[in-house]
């Protein structure tokens, strides 16, 4: 279907762009091939010292429907902020600069608006890494929800079943909202935010909306770059402050009955950012147990892996090996890590599972056991929800001091 411009309403796609010249011209070529035609597209320069300005020139005399505004770098939130302001759609999505999408997203998102008048449109997302791409659906499942249905929505957004399962994608870019539901929201955003950004914004925006329509469309691109998955060891307490601001400002923007949520999601990104490793009650949160004087086999070199694996180095245990099925991408990062099958090979204790999802944990330690580990030596996430709430606390009152 082909939407001609003027009959159909006007989407204003908000791009944020900061040192990507490497991506740009990609990402504003895939807005430009929409087959539906009506829309902007809003340019964001934030201040980016690279040839991204020059980039963004170009296309501006090209084609009528971008607007360019050029900034002082303010960060993120700011540059949304600052495209949101200046959009006329009735309708807002949001693509990061370094991403791309099909030619059919704004399309897929605009006519199931249409047809179901939802407040916000959730669509999936395509994953890439390298050579590697997944494709990721939210663990609500894809319907209508309105009513009742849309409590229960609520109810699991940010955290629905096991520690940790988020229900809704917390990013703003794979998803259409009514102007007038998001434009409150993202403006109310802090500046000052640089961790759950989106979050902020998008769970505050889902809570307002009376119909929301979840949907398994994959046709946004998202580009984990090198330079995003490479994790850097400084001090948690550089972000600790940041992820207790976003915790209270989550507290302060949605009712009382997400406590329980926030706290979920709060926890998750405090664990992931320091690599865990609390001593409460006898056990090294998140795992039950002590790896004192334990050979140790990490599994699994993400966000989480990476700041475990720096945790681990001053404990008094020795890690044998670093294992992930992407070994060959960290590698490429300047990670040491090797193929899962290497664990057949040495002699450990324990192979630590460093996933909080559980699906993933579940995944990776059928994994394992096909590779004759035995499940009594495999440490995954398992606690409880009385050392979850002791955890959070924790966190919460030493944030500043971290």
């Amino acid at each position: 279907m082909k939407y001609i411009k003027n009959e159909a309403p006007l989407i204003s796609v908000i791009v944020p762009i900061y040192k990507i010249e490497r991506y740009l011209g990609l990402c504003i070529e895939s807005l430009l091939n929409q087959t539906y035609q009506n829309i902007e597209i809003v340019l964001v320069n934030d201040g980016s010292p690279d040839r991204c300005p020059e980039i963004c020139n170009i296309y501006a005399k090209k084609d009528e429907r971008i607007k360019l505004i050029n900034k002082k770098n303010g960060g993120l939130v700011s540059a949304r902020q600052a495209g949101l302001e200046v959009s006329t759609g009735s309708f807002i999505c949001n693509v990061d600069g370094d991403d791309w999408v099909d030619s059919e997203f704004v399309e897929n998102l605009v006519k199931v608006q249409l047809e179901t008048n939802a407040d916000a449109v959730i669509a999936g997302q395509t994953r890439h890494f390298f050579q590697n791409k997944v494709k990721l659906i939210n663990h609500i499942p894809c319907g209508v929800y309105e009513g009742g249905e849309l409590k229960l929505l609520k109810e699991t957004m940010l955290s629905c079943g096991d520690f940790y399962t988020i229900g809704i994608f917390t990013y703003v870019w794979n998803k259409l909202f009514k102007r007038e539901v998001i434009y409150k929201h993202q403006m109310n955003v802090d500046t000052r935010l640089s961790q759950g950004e989106d979050a902020a914004c998008v769970y505050p925006a889902l809570e307002s909306c009376s119909k929301i329509c979840v949907i398994d469309d994959c046709s946004y691109h998202y580009r984990q770059r090198e330079d995003s998955m490479l994790k850097s060891q400084k001090p948690f307490a550089q972000e600790a402050s940041y992820i207790k601001l976003l915790y209270e400002y989550l507290c302060d923007h949605l009712p009382a009955s997400y406590k329980k949520q926030i706290d979920d999601y709060a926890l998750h990104i405090f664990t992931v950012r320091s690599g865990g490793i609390l001593p409460i009650e006898g056990v090294e949160y998140p795992y039950a147990g002590t790896f004192i004087g334990k050979k140790i086999v990490l599994c699994c070199a993400g966000t989480f892996g990476q700041q475990l694996y720096g945790k681990l180095q001053n404990q008094d245990c020795e890690v044998v090996a670093w294992v992930d099925d992407d070994y060959w991408a960290c590698r490429r990062c300047c990670l040491d890590v090797d193929p899962l099958e290497v664990v057949q090979n040495v002699e450990f204790d324990y192979v630590v599972v460093a996933a909080l999802e559980p699906y993933t944990s579940k995944q990776l330690t059928e994994r394992l056991k096909s590779l004759g580990i035995s499940e009594g030596k495999i440490l995954t996430i398992t606690q409880n929800e009385e050392i979850r709430a002791k955890a959070i606390k924790h966190y919460l009152a030493h944030a500043d001091a971290l």
